[in-house]
């Protein structure tokens, strides 16, 4: 029996400091007319977490899993049912050729900045040139997490490193009503990828490093690439099951694999080659076929020009408008090759000898 390592956590949040966390979002005076009601909440709220109550909603998993009494998050089931019915439009072929445009950005003119981002510029140049092949993008813009209430997308808790079978797909850990670590946006997001035949990331260089929003969609589909589809061979979230399995032999199921992408990453001093680098990696880790080398675009805006004016740069910068544009159409026929069946993955079809 492999050891689990214990230790790290720190002891759950005492009474008084949970009120004070419990009460940031009631900080607003208009607030004090519902003090009464605001302590009932609490009360409510502290025996949710106390007793660890992540999903309050459950119901028997049913035919098709190892444990078909085992109790699942009703909301799991119906992210899972999301997933099943966009594969299922995905493999129709009479389905419409369907792209997910992502802009990686966290900038946007209904947030703190005041302004559009560059990159939501060029998604929509992406936009024009892939509507106007008849495919149907479908725009996600990872920037509302800046701007919309009470959207969120969770950070990945690690469950693969502590066995790839613990990581379930879609993921399992969120939401957690008990932590209020509600509201997670991955859960259509998941769907979204799964419906799409082609992706486009489009994104900014933050740092020499990918924008948080995007990082963190990144991190969350840990699961679409080796991730447990049946969370009840794990009874949930039991670490010792899982760690049986995976040394039992694992098999690393790309629930993504197959579909094909195109990158334009830009920036403004340094990183824009090693994050389309890292970018690529990724995508070609979990199996997506890139659309070739006019797809994969790095390009400087104004290189150590001022922020300022840097959408005035971009107004100039028609190569760049064009090159976007070439990405677009390069994803879109290589979506027509890939439906057709004369694009496929040259990765040869070899038992891995590390696999992960």
């Amino acid at each position: 029996m492999i050891e689990i390592r214990k230790g790290q956590v720190a002891a759950p949040i005492a009474r008084a400091e949970f009120g004070l966390r419990f009460r940031v979002a009631y900080t607003d005076p208009a607030f004090r007319a519902e003090e009464a009601a605001i302590a009932r909440l609490e009360e409510i709220a502290w025996a949710a977490y106390s007793e660890g109550r992540k999903a309050p909603f459950t119901q028997k998993a049913g035919s098709g899993f190892a444990d078909p009494d085992y109790l699942l998050s009703t909301e799991w089931i119906a992210a899972r049912q999301q997933i099943d019915d966009a594969q299922r439009r995905q493999a129709d072929p009479a389905s419409a050729s369907r792209v997910l445009l992502i802009c990686g950005s966290a900038r946007n003119d209904g947030s703190c900045p005041g302004e559009m981002s560059k990159s939501y510029r060029l998604l929509q140049i992406a936009l024009a040139a892939l509507e106007a092949q008849g495919i149907h993008a479908d725009v996600l813009d990872l920037s509302l997490l800046t701007s919309d209430y009470g959207r969120n997308i969770h950070p990945c808790k690690g469950c693969a490193s502590t066995a790839m079978p613990l990581c379930h797909w879609p993921c399992s850990c969120y939401p957690n009503h008990g932590m209020n670590q509600g509201s997670d946006w991955m859960a259509e997001i998941y769907a979204r990828w799964t419906a799409a035949h082609g992706v486009i990331i489009v994104t900014p260089v933050y740092w020499y490093q990918s924008p948080s929003p995007l990082k963190l969609m990144i991190d969350r589909l840990v699961c679409a690439d080796g991730g447990n589809p049946d969370p009840t061979s794990t009874s949930g979230k039991q670490a010792a099951k899982a760690k049986a399995l995976e040394l039992a032999g694992w098999d690393y199921p790309q629930h993504l694999a197959g579909r094909t992408y195109g990158l334009v990453v830009h920036g403004d001093v340094a990183g824009v080659d090693d994050t389309r680098r890292a970018l690529s990696d990724w995508l070609d880790w979990m199996g997506l076929i890139d659309a070739g080398t006019q797809a994969r675009l790095g390009r400087y805006i104004g290189y150590y020009e001022p922020y300022a004016s840097s959408h005035e740069t971009l107004d100039r910068d028609t190569a760049i408008q064009e090159e976007t544009r070439h990405v677009a159409l390069a994803v879109g026929q290589a979506v027509a090759e890939l439906r057709a069946g004369r694009l496929q993955s040259l990765r040869t079809k070899l038992q891995r000898p590390r696999p992960k």
